[in-house]
């Protein structure tokens, strides 16, 4: 079986400010959350986890995890997606011109690199690599697993998995410490 989390709330989160790959920890809010997901989650079997190399994403694992004997595999291609210099902003969502506005309300538009921003493709071509090198082996071997990361990069693994349309992209959302089996 695969799953799949979000990681806990960040003081970037609470202030609504886009984080890619900004490295922001989790607040006390966040730390909460990732105590409750592992009261919560206590009985779901999970053999293996395999997280992004974000502190938020990190200790989101290790605290749901901390009393399991389940290991916690660091891989890079589980990295947030970047957004480049509108990481930090604050108006990408809003009714504003922010150029980056265009992955969030029309993905399919978003084909190029806007600001050192990751483009779909390249999301896509990571977690691809990482999903058939790693995870369907696991899988194969009928292996619980569980993958925790964030929001637009654990998006690209549920559309990969479910086979959507990159305008559904955002559609599958997923909230923070709130675990998905895909």
């Amino acid at each position: 079986m695969l799953y799949i989390m979000r990681h806990g709330k960040t003081e970037w989160n609470a202030l609504s400010k886009l984080q890619g790959r900004t490295d922001i920890p989790l607040c006390d809010e966040g730390r909460m959350m990732a105590k409750e997901a592992a009261k919560e989650y206590a009985s779901v079997n999970i053999d293996v986890c395999y997280c992004s190399p974000l502190q938020r994403a990190k200790e989101t694992a290790q605290i749901l995890l901390a009393n399991r004997n389940v290991p916690i595999i660091i891989d890079e291609r589980l990295i947030e997606m970047s957004f480049g210099e509108y990481e930090g902003s604050i108006d990408y969502l809003g009714p504003t011109d922010c150029p980056i506005n265009v992955i969030f309300r029309e993905p399919a538009k978003y084909k190029e690199s806007i600001g050192g921003s990751e483009t779909f493709d390249e999301l896509f071509k990571r977690t691809g690599e990482f999903l058939e090198e790693v995870i369907e082996p696991e899988l194969e071997a009928r292996k619980d697993v569980l993958i925790v990361g964030h929001g637009a990069m654990n998006l690209s693994i549920i559309c990969q998995r479910k086979n959507l349309p990159i305008e559904e992209f955002w559609s599958a959302g997923l909230s923070q410490c709130k675990m998905m089996e895909i």
